[in-house]
């Protein structure tokens, strides 16, 4: 695997572990444990994650999140405790996808990892945010399947092709960037008004 296809593969593993972390751990694990994916040999310390403990700890994550999801409010908590543990986590997968053996490279890229982790994260939650103020139950757990059939969806393409992964993933950051900054701007408009 090439530098732009481990960039892909890093780049979209972070985005995705900024919506549903769990999933994407249990998916990469799973996907190692049954051998759909074979990693190179600058990817082994991914072998971790087919580990049966990890394998079922992030099962459990994925489905306590699924249905927490799922719940008005109950969605908004759950997003701001993960407020810390999906960048962290994005970062780690992209530091074990990427696997620098410079400390520079490194830094680097956990510091991008999480970075796109925590955009995704704050725009899946700032988006969740304003679905939640909608009167009817129904726009929250559309938007939530919808997260996860993309999550899913992205994921595989990740792991077939890291180029187009790259491509999608660049163009969700983009519109994760612009929803975080219509967000603030939505924001601050509400402040200002309302003092």
């Amino acid at each position: 695997m090439g530098i732009v296809e481990l960039l892909g593969l890093a780049g979209s593993v972070s985005l995705i572990s900024g919506w549903r972390l769990y999933l994407t751990v249990f998916i990469t694990g799973l996907a190692m444990r049954l051998g759909w994916i074979s990693l190179p040999e600058n990817l082994q310390l991914l072998d971790a994650l087919a580990n049966p403990w990890v394998l079922a700890i992030s099962a459990l994550g994925a489905l306590a999140e699924f249905f927490a999801d799922k719940i008005l409010w109950l969605d908004s908590i759950w997003d701001t405790i993960h407020t810390a543990i999906r960048p962290l986590g994005g970062a780690l997968l992209a530091l074990a996808v990427v696997d620098a053996g410079d400390p520079v490279w490194q830094v680097v890229v956990f510091l991008l990892g999480g970075g796109a982790a925590l955009m995704s994260h704050g725009a899946k939650a700032g988006a969740r945010a304003l679905v939640n103020t909608s009167p009817e139950p129904v726009s929250n757990a559309v938007v939530s399947t919808g997260e996860d059939i993309a999550s899913g969806g992205l994921l595989i393409l990740a792991f077939a092709n890291p180029i187009a992964a790259l491509i999608i993933a660049t163009v969700l950051l983009v519109l994760c960037l612009l929803l975080v900054y219509k967000g603030y701007r939505l924001w601050r408009r509400i402040v200002s008004s309302g003092s």
